[in-house]
């Protein structure tokens, strides 16, 4: 007796997901969007290969005979471990080493992709997912900062988030130059401990940071995080540093003191001051670009201002809390990433955006993927000797511009072509019978017709006779009949 042959069950690796038609063409209409800004700023698309040599992407590598530790690796025929991108910047800095010589200072361009990361997946957390990147490469001033900033905060004007986001401005050298002058200059471990806590800062508030910043913490569940273990006066600069008030006219003075002395830290203060004064004769109010000493990103990796674009509108999420959605991006000045190709100094800044989180949000207040998408118009085989007809109908209507195809499925039933065609959100179908053919006309149903007449329209009986549901229509005035009816579909879902 044969063996029954084994079926594998269809199922996706974890930290992967499938992306639907109207996911992909919402999200491509976004991006859209946001490249219009980025090209309105002078920057230039930029394509990298998905894979890189691991030893360019650097940060991730762990010491181990196979480099698969946060990275998906493979080795290539010459034994060289290649790496799938972890993210979009590290390629950017190989591009630009590789093509130094050629290249205009700055260099300033933009990149959106897929990154992967080889990490353990949760809720919202995947091993592929998409970056839109903007970066200048070879600007050494604050003032290329500043321009990234307000082109974030145009880019979520573009999406329609007006009133609903704020970028977060600060500045790694101001953080660094509080910590020296609280005496932690040479204490990285706690320093950390001391940045997380700060980085807690909107969901704790400052009673919170400041358990943090001394012995530790006990939540509502009781478990215990140790703190950073600070006395009275470190605590208190720590905490007049964080809490500056971002709209005072004293706010550059108050972290000019909690600095103190530390010149790194008054370069940070004065490069804020700088960017500052470039969002007001820019007109950014402080309500769309702030600055804000509570912002930590990048510790290992920033070097100079780091922003963060945050949505300010309230969601319920997995626990059923009300919470603030949350940044869709950030960036910041990161002036080491190139000096690992190159021994000459080349400043960089840039931004990122999380394209799924951002199409998450834009989808929660209604700016992506309200609208709906219709499929295309559907011509049906009634007669398979008159395939190569019906083929003409579908060419003519395609070269139209109108989105058409002729049914191509296995059954040739009637009922099995309409199901197919509601399946496909088709507005219309052609139907085109021996009868129809001997008269030089065709029978057109609009599939949209009902929909709309149930739900819009309160004289039902007047609009079907403005608009039936199925017409006879000469064979010649086909095309410019299936032309005004999309229109007429268009016009009526943009209404609704």
């Amino acid at each position: 007796m044969a063996k029954k042959a084994k079926r594998l069950t269809p199922i996706l690796p974890r930290g992967f997901v499938d992306r639907d038609p109207d996911e992909i063409i919402a999200v491509d209409a976004m991006i859209h969007r946001i490249k219009a800004v980025y090209e309105r700023y002078g920057f230039d698309p930029l394509e990298t290969p998905m894979f890189e040599y691991t030893e360019s992407l650097g940060k991730f590598l762990p010491d181990t005979d196979r480099p698969n530790a946060g990275v998906f690796s493979l080795q290539d025929d010459d034994e060289q471990w290649m790496s799938l991108r972890y993210d979009l910047t590290a390629p950017l800095a190989r591009y630009f080493a590789q093509n130094f010589e050629t290249l205009p200072k700055p260099f300033r361009s933009y990149r959106q992709g897929y990154v992967f990361r080889n990490e353990k997946p949760g809720p919202g957390r995947f091993r592929q997912f998409m970056q839109f990147d903007a970066d200048s490469v070879g600007a050494p001033d604050a003032a290329a900062d500043a321009e990234m900033c307000m082109m974030m905060a145009d880019v979520m004007d573009e999406l329609g988030l007006t009133g609903k986001f704020v970028v977060r401005v600060n500045n790694r050298k101001v953080l660094d130059g509080v910590l020296a002058a609280a005496g932690l200059a040479d204490d990285p471990e706690t320093s950390l401990i001391v940045l997380r806590a700060i980085d807690k800062m909107d969901r704790l508030g400052v009673d919170g940071v400041k358990l943090l910043l001394g012995e530790g913490r006990e939540d509502e569940s009781g478990d215990f995080t140790k703190g950073a273990g600070l006395i009275g006066d470190q605590i208190d600069r720590i905490l007049a540093y964080v809490t500056a008030d971002a709209d005072s006219e004293t706010l550059f003075d108050v972290l000019a003191e909690q600095v103190g002395e530390n010149e790194q830290g008054q370069q940070g203060v004065a490069e804020l001051k700088e960017m500052q004064a470039l969002f007001d004769a820019a007109g950014y109010s402080r309500d769309k670009v702030k600055i804000d000493p509570s912002v930590v990103r990048g510790l290992e990796y920033y070097t100079g201002p780091v922003f963060e674009a945050e949505l300010t509108f309230p969601v319920t999420n997995e626990k059923g809390q009300t919470v603030i959605f949350g940044s869709v991006g950030g960036g910041g000045r990161y002036d080491g990433l190139v000096s690992r190709f190159r021994a000459e100094a080349v400043p960089a800044t840039g931004i990122s955006i999380g394209v799924s989180r951002l199409a998450n949000a834009l989808q929660l207040v209604g700016e992506l993927g309200d609208k709906e998408r219709f499929g295309p118009v559907v011509v049906m085989i009634m007669d398979k000797d008159e395939i190569a007809n019906y083929q003409k109908m579908v060419a003519e209507l395609r070269a139209a511009g109108v989105r058409a195809e002729l049914y191509l499925g296995q059954s040739k039933n009637m009922g099995k072509q309409m199901k197919y065609a509601d399946r496909r959100n088709a507005p219309a179908v052609v139907i085109e019978g021996s009868e129809e053919r001997a008269a030089g006309e065709v029978q057109v149903k609009d599939l949209v017709a009902g929909k709309i007449a149930s739900k819009d329209i309160t004289d039902n009986a007047e609009w079907r006779a403005a608009r039936p549901a199925q017409v006879s229509v000469k064979r010649d005035q086909l095309v410019e009949h299936i032309k005004s009816l999309v229109a007429q579909n268009e016009t009526s879902d943009a209404a609704s």
